[in-house]
């Protein structure tokens, strides 16, 4: 087993957004197929066109689609104490990302599946509604291979304008 060391950077924007609100901007983003049917028809393509077509019916505005995600924050409210007058914390896990960018990645590393589809954590907290991201740039470079990270470095452009919409920090 050989071990490669992994530097990751973390971008996180802070929103005064209020949660519903930066989560309902994300979804408005990214498209949601039926990964079922999505899954489904990729395999019944036999060309990269016809990949490629059923890929971009799948995506959103942000050239982004949701795979899954998780309601973290459900779990940590069962824990809480019922009793006790704490609001209940919130914390949404996206998996999101676009079949045709991870492929554009893993065929130059191939660890790049490893980390594609990307996690677009939202986290409600003191201070704001907490929206963080690992950049795909910081995983991709310690395999020096520049074709690899300028795709890497295209997608990251693509997380964090969605992270800054959804944060309403452009106008």
């Amino acid at each position: 087993m050989s071990n490669l060391r992994i530097a990751v950077e973390r971008k996180v924007l802070v929103s005064s957004r209020k949660f519903e609100e930066v989560v309902a901007a994300i979804d408005a983003a990214v498209g949601h197929p039926d990964m079922q049917a999505f899954w489904k028809e990729i395999a019944g393509t036999s060309t990269y066109s016809e990949m490629e077509a059923v890929v971009q019916r799948a995506i959103g505005p942000s050239g982004l689609m949701e795979f899954f995600h998780f309601d973290h924050g459900q779990f940590l409210k069962k824990a809480q104490n019922v009793a006790a007058l704490v609001a209940t914390p919130r914390i949404v896990r996206f998996v999101i990302g676009n079949p045709l960018i991870m492929m554009s990645m893993a065929k130059h590393v191939h660890d790049a599946g490893s980390y594609a589809p990307v996690t677009l954590l939202v986290d409600e907290r003191d201070g704001g509604v907490h929206l963080s991201y690992d950049t795909m740039a910081s995983f991709l470079g310690s395999y020096g291979e520049p074709v690899a990270l300028r795709v890497a470095r295209e997608l990251d452009a693509k997380v964090e304008a969605l992270m800054t919409s959804a944060a309403a920090l452009t106008t």
